[in-house]
């Protein structure tokens, strides 16, 4: 998968911008709050349609405009596609594909592959299991989109529950309709506990080696998937947990209630990892995620590296650098620091400046 051009109006605080892409290397340079990272942001939002930033759209449209424009030119399998994503401060989003309008999201995720790195990555194992969780949801909706549709559906029905039991004073009033959304909760949770599954093992197929190249062979790493059920017991769970859902007006259990498990020579690395243990834990994963994409579809997705590699240490670049050779790479970055120079064959040079980009 390679990017030929990105094409940008009224984005953040880009006016109007093009840029063409190297196959190769190409690094976005420039002080802070020019609009690097904004670039980086548009680039996300035609792989995911959504912002890794911020879940508000009009948040993305200049302050003084009422829509953005974004439109991407790809090449995948050989074949030249085009993605436009229209963003209204009034309306909802348009998506469209090779000059065909998407009605969903599900049908457009998936069609472009972009891999992520960017600094808040680096803690996603110290924080707490809704990072985790989403981290899982976002590869899986990349490989499978049926998933995006059963994940909303899912957490549909999860909001509607939980404003079921903040309403309830007679139980028995509403013990049809808690039946209806519980029965509901196991069709989808069902499916969504069964396929984090079969990532997660996908997972932990590929980050054995990358880790102990990653620690230099000392360490092991497990991921186990720590269910709030399992999917044969959900339904019985629901129901065993009702009056304590409906005292703490929340739903207790289910695949929202679950957390991925890292675990090294038997330690939880969550909890009793230290700083350099969750980091490079944590790089593991993001490079795990290169390989399952790269299995799934035949294909290198790109990689945005959002200011990343300044937060590791030599050890860690080396072997980021190592795994991404030859793999299309956008870098943004401060200033073009000695280990910038030395260590990348820059194919593609430009300064963001106030919202512009300069080619060098």
């Amino acid at each position: 998968m390679q990017i030929k051009s990105l094409e940008i109006k009224d984005y953040r605080n880009y006016k109007k911008a093009f840029v063409e892409f190297s196959p190769k290397t190409n690094i976005f340079y420039g002080d802070n709050a020019q609009g690097k990272t904004n670039l980086l942001e548009a680039l996300y939002m035609c792989s995911m349609v959504r912002s890794h930033r911020t879940t508000i759209d009009r948040e993305l449209i200049n302050f003084n405009e009422e829509e953005s424009h974004i439109c991407l030119k790809y090449i995948r399998n050989d074949v030249e596609h085009k993605i436009d994503i229209h963003l209204k401060k009034n309306n909802k989003k348009g998506l469209a594909l090779d000059g065909i309008p998407i009605r969903k999201s599900s049908e457009f995720i998936g069609k472009f592959n972009t891999v992520l790195f960017s600094p808040e990555d680096l803690s996603i194992i110290k924080n707490g299991p809704s990072r985790r969780r989403r981290f899982i949801d976002m590869q899986i909706c990349q490989i499978n989109p049926v998933y995006l549709k059963y994940l909303a559906k899912y957490n549909k029905i999860i909001e509607q529950r939980n404003s079921l039991l903040k309403q309830i004073l007679d139980t028995s009033k509403h013990e049809e309709t808690l039946d209806v959304l519980d029965d509901q909760l196991v069709i989808y949770g069902t499916y969504i506990i069964s396929e984090r599954e079969k990532y997660i093992d996908s997972l932990n197929s590929i980050i054995r080696s990358i880790h102990l190249d990653l620690t230099g062979g000392k360490e092991n790493l497990i991921l186990v998937y720590e269910r709030s059920t399992d999917k044969s017991e959900f339904k019985k769970e629901l129901l065993k947990k009702r009056n304590k859902d409906i005292r703490s007006k929340v739903t207790s259990v289910g695949p929202h209630r679950d957390d991925l498990g890292v675990f090294s020579e038997g330690i939880d690395l969550r909890i009793y990892g230290s700083q350099g243990q969750q980091r490079s834990a944590a790089l593991s994963l993001k490079l795990s995620e290169i390989e399952i994409l790269k299995e799934k579809n035949n294909e290198s997705p790109v990689l945005l590296l959002d200011d990343f590699l300044s937060e590791l240490d030599t050890k860690r670049q080396n072997a980021l650098l190592k795994r991404i050779g030859g793999i299309q790479t956008i870098i943004t970055c401060a200033g073009l620091d000695d280990y910038v120079k030395k260590r990348f064959k820059i194919d593609r040079l430009f300064r963001v400046e106030n919202g512009e980009i300069i080619y060098e």
